[in-house]
């Protein structure tokens, strides 16, 4: 795993995307953003982040499945997984534990929470 403070963001709202994007980067995070599910993957693999910042609804793979794979590979594992959603029911949280998602935080988000989460993550 990488030691620099990489994040993977995968949202498939262009807005959203670059919204959390100048976030993280203006908090020193190094940012790589993918639109969907696949792209999410591959820059998992080729990064080895620390964290991947996912989205839940996407179309293709979504966040879930994302997640999923992610935590089958023992070689991604350990990377932490933030799933940011508009769902908020029970059995969507309970779907996140399923899948191994870290973190379960719902849209629209606090920036705040997030920052804290990545602390954690970082070990800052």
């Amino acid at each position: 795993m990488t030691d620099e403070k990489t994040i993977v963001v995968v949202e498939d709202s262009p807005s959203v995307r670059e919204t959390i994007a100048f976030i993280l980067g203006a908090e020193g995070y190094q940012v790589r953003s993918a639109s969907n599910g696949e792209e999410g993957l591959s820059l998992a693999a080729e990064l080895e982040p620390r964290v991947v910042l996912t989205d839940a609804m996407m179309p293709g793979m979504d966040g879930f499945e994302l997640c999923r794979q992610l935590k089958a590979n023992p070689d991604h594992a350990e990377i932490c997984v933030i799933m940011l959603t508009s769902m908020g029911q029970i059995i969507d949280r309970e779907r996140a534990d399923e899948v191994g998602v870290d973190h379960f935080v719902t849209k629209p988000f606090d920036e705040d929470e997030i920052l804290r989460l990545l602390e954690n993550a970082f070990g800052d």
